[in-house]
């Protein structure tokens, strides 16, 4: 798996300010040794409640976009990123706080991909097959498309 080049994740910090985007975002698909991706699951009283949604989080000040999906992948779920790999592009979104958000997404491996998933910001998880990952957003389903035809 590739790793992220530098300049690219510059490129998108800096066309993020220039758009205007408030917030920024991290999501990671990890995915089984069977092509299963790991969605998680919010909770039906939260925001964007009863979702499905990779493991992400926001970037922190100082940050990196692949620190930060590291960190988030390990808070939310207990998995430890191996490698951060391709960029499947991003999406925009309105957070909860009504701030101007982008979600950039990249294929991550994880040391072991047996590990207990341990959640703490999330009420499920699943790997999902195929016919089941269409239980995402629509933006998300596009950024699987993306991943799917990477892969292919």
């Amino acid at each position: 798996m590739s790793t992220v080049d530098a300049a690219l994740l510059e490129d998108l910090t800096r066309a993020a300010e220039g758009d205007g985007i408030d917030k920024l975002v991290v999501g990671a698909v990890i995915t089984d040794g069977a092509g299963k991706v790991l969605l998680l699951h919010r909770a039906a009283d939260e925001y964007l409640g009863d979702l499905w949604e990779l493991p992400s989080g926001g970037v922190d000040d100082g940050e990196s976009l692949t620190e930060a999906l590291r960190r988030e992948v390990a808070e939310e779920t207990g998995l430890t990123v191996a490698a951060v790999g391709g960029y499947l592009g991003h999406f925009d979104y309105r957070s909860a706080g009504g701030r101007k958000t982008r979600q950039f997404n990249f294929t991550a491996t994880v040391d072991e991909a047996g590990e207990t998933v341990k959640l703490t910001e999330h009420d499920a998880h699943l790997w999902a097959d195929r016919s089941r990952q269409d239980q995402v957003s629509s933006a998300v389903q596009a950024v699987l498309g993306t991943w799917r035809s990477q892969a292919a």
